[in-house]
């Protein structure tokens, strides 16, 4: 796995104006590589990975669709996962932490059951039910606003090498360094400008403009995106 970051970024806060200024920063980091592989497509990650993969995928001209991904909330405390699970249900867990919650194989069923119901909700909204897209043999840039685990990473990266995929190319602004390590050779190469060590991270320090996206929002943007032929 090779990793792309902008040094100068290493370990700073709040660099991006917002997720479409993220998005533009990586297009430029993308470019040279993009323009010699044009059999190339982007699949951003809801919400907050929509507008980065817009902006990637305008910028470079390339084709983008959606991976219907998400994280599996502790119970009690929605801002904290434990796993991640696909529309097609492939789940990955963070099994240190199952152990240290002493989560039960039913309260792990239970959470994961209530995410695939949101996980078909968002397909019928974001993507109309379409059908899964060929990537077999493709080059696939993954967009997302940030990685915290990388636990929704994985999952997303599982389902495209089932597809057949031929390279995975992570495409993320901010990063922990543990969540880059962790991916380790589910992708083949990653780009993140803002990689950030500590025993702290936080997806949001990365941003001066961040809130959170209402599914009404990331319709708007895939709408416009639609009509200029990139989704």
């Amino acid at each position: 796995m090779k990793t792309y970051e902008i040094p100068e970024l290493r370990n700073k806060k709040f660099i991006f104006h917002d997720r479409e200024h993220a998005g533009k920063v990586l297009a430029e980091m993308l470019a040279p590589a993009c323009h010699k592989d044009r059999n190339t497509m982007v699949m951003g990650i809801p919400s907050g990975g929509v507008p980065v993969a817009i902006e990637i995928a305008t910028l470079l001209k390339l084709p983008m669709d959606l991976l219907i991904v998400r994280k599996i909330p502790v119970p009690g405390n929605t801002e904290a996962g434990f796993g991640a699970i696909t529309l097609s249900g492939s789940l990955f867990l963070n099994q240190e932490l199952v152990a240290a919650l002493h989560l039960t194989e039913q309260q792990i069923e239970e959470q994961a059951a209530s995410v695939k119901d949101e996980l078909i909700r968002r397909n019928h909204i974001f993507r109309h039910d379409r059908t899964f897209p060929d990537v077999s043999k493709k080059t696939v840039i993954v967009a997302d606003d940030g990685l915290a685990s990388g636990f929704t990473m994985l999952a997303a990266l599982n389902d495209l090498q089932r597809a057949g995929a031929g390279k995975l190319v992570v495409a993320v602004p901010t990063a922990s360094a543990s969540s880059i390590q962790r991916l380790g050779s589910a992708a083949d190469e990653i780009y993140c400008p803002n990689i950030r060590s500590g025993p702290y991270f936080a997806v949001a320090e990365a941003y001066r403009n961040w809130f959170d996206l209402e599914k009404e929002e990331v319709t708007d943007m895939l709408e416009k995106a639609a009509r200029v032929g990139i989704y």
